[in-house]
């Protein structure tokens, strides 16, 4: 039985490839399924890839090939929790590196322009601390950054 709930990312042509690009990029990824367009549509062709379906990081989710008319914005994101640097640095730089880009705070956009922030759970802990002054360091110092470097925020926590 299909999910009852599924997001839908909208692409101008790549919903293939970005779902691919997911799939071996995060675990509990998969493309389950590619449909082909069974007739001519406003952006498309018979026999185009129409949709896509994938779960990406469990999940579902459907690729929709549906043109240039709309655009992924920052309203929409995928916030992907990491235990440690070393994973905050692979899921990033295969983000940043596949044509992606940087922006602040721990998010970045792919070459599709879907917004993700990769967001270490140290971070998430250090700006929701009790102590709001141990909270507004680390927020602080998350401010001042592209990708989140744990030990930094970590550091700025401990000051006082």
């Amino acid at each position: 039985m299909p999910a009852k709930n599924t997001i839908c990312l909208w692409y101008d042509r790549d919903a293939e490839a970005a779902a691919n690009f997911y799939a071996s990029t995060f675990p509990d990824s998969s493309v389950s399924a590619v449909h082909r367009a069974p007739g001519d549509y406003p952006s498309g062709q018979q026999g185009d890839v129409l949709t896509v379906e994938f779960t990406l990081m469990g999940i579902p989710c459907i690729g929709l090939n549906g043109g240039p008319m709309f655009r992924h914005t920052e309203a929409f994101s995928f916030q992907v929790a990491t235990v440690d640097q070393a994973e905050t640095d692979r899921y990033w730089n295969a983000i940043v590196g596949d044509g992606g880009q940087e922006s602040q705070c721990g998010w970045c956009r792919d070459r599709w322009g879907l917004s993700w922030q990769i967001t270490p759970i140290a971070l998430t802990k250090a700006v929701s601390d009790p102590d709001p002054a141990v909270a507004k360091r680390a927020f602080d110092a998350m401010m001042k950054m592209k990708k989140i470097d744990i030990a930094a925020i970590e550091a700025a926590a401990r000051r006082g």
